[in-house]
């Protein structure tokens, strides 16, 4: 039978997509953003539930569904390099999620979070309450792009099982990475018919136009068009007048491994967004298939 899951900050479905990709069965969903939730209810038949976690009534409503896991990524622009770091209201989601495993008491966790977690005083505590509940603990750094995703992104995992020692899922983590980053052109082939395209960067002091033939910078929230003045940067793989342009929020949904079949309704910028905060369905789904390798051992 398939072991039941319940998404936490579940945004538009990108752990909830990759977790039913290898055969898990999702019952449940929770997420505070209308938009978001627009986008996912348009693609899974179970609940999806727009509600703040620190509703006091949540705990019961998960506890009456019997998951045998509690997955999520609470919001991380707390501990994101794309933001001022700043420790607020949003980092204590992450103790709320803790909260609710420890009261819950499901077999797994499994927490997604921006590489960078391990540098903030939140993730201590996240672990004490999870070990105090009961749970062995690993923690793996995983590159997306030895993850069959065509993007290079640096995502924190933890994934919790009650009962195991600290470290039980390290080896098989490790062991399924691919020895090469897989690039835009292994994953799309020709498809996107350009060698080279545009992505908005974060500052002018850093490149803008990639190959195909290279994994793709992190998709992020934000996709703007190629500014008219745009100098080029010593890095761009080509010049903005060789036939280089900007992706469609499709192709970026492509990058983040999103099927043609997932619906991406509403406002371009809010699912643009929406994209650029999913976990790539791919990367979860290689965190639940190893969840699933040692199952079968």
């Amino acid at each position: 039978m398939a072991m039941k899951v319940v998404d936490l900050f579940a945004g538009c479905g990108g752990m909830s997509l990759g977790f039913k990709q290898a055969g898990f069965e999702i019952i449940a969903a929770y997420d505070n953003w209308d938009a978001a939730v627009a986008i996912y209810k348009s693609n899974f038949a179970h609940p999806v539930y727009c509600q703040d976690l620190n509703d006091d009534t949540v705990i019961q409503q998960i506890q009456d569904m019997c998951p045998d896991i509690i997955m999520g990524g609470p919001p991380c622009q707390d501990y994101s390099i794309a933001g001022k770091r700043e420790l607020g209201k949003r980092s204590n989601l992450t103790i709320r999620f803790a909260e609710i495993v420890a009261a819950v008491k499901p077999q797994w966790v499994v927490f997604e979070n921006v590489y960078n977690i391990e540098r903030f005083p939140t993730l201590p505590r996240l672990k004490k309450m999870l070990t105090d509940a009961g749970y062995g603990i690993t923690t793996k750094v995983l590159d997306a792009s030895r993850c069959g995703v065509p993007q290079k992104r640096q995502r924190f995992f933890l994934i919790g099982k009650y009962g195991a020692d600290n470290g039980f899922l390290d080896e098989i983590l490790i062991s399924g990475l691919s020895d090469k980053q897989m690039t835009v052109r292994d994953y799309l082939g020709d498809s996107l018919n350009t060698e080279y395209y545009y992505m908005h960067p974060r500052s002018y002091n850093r490149r803008a136009v990639f190959s195909i033939d290279e994994p793709a910078a992190t998709i992020r929230g934000i996709n703007r068009p190629i500014p008219e003045n745009y100098k080029r940067h010593h890095g761009d793989k080509a010049d903005v007048h060789d036939g280089v342009r900007a992706l469609t929020t499709r192709e970026r949904g492509y990058l983040q491994t999103f099927p043609d079949s997932f619906n991406l309704p509403g406002a371009k910028t809010d699912v643009e967004l929406a994209i650029g905060n999913a976990v790539p369905p791919a990367l979860a789904k290689y965190v639940a298939e190893c969840i699933k390798l040692y199952c079968a051992k």
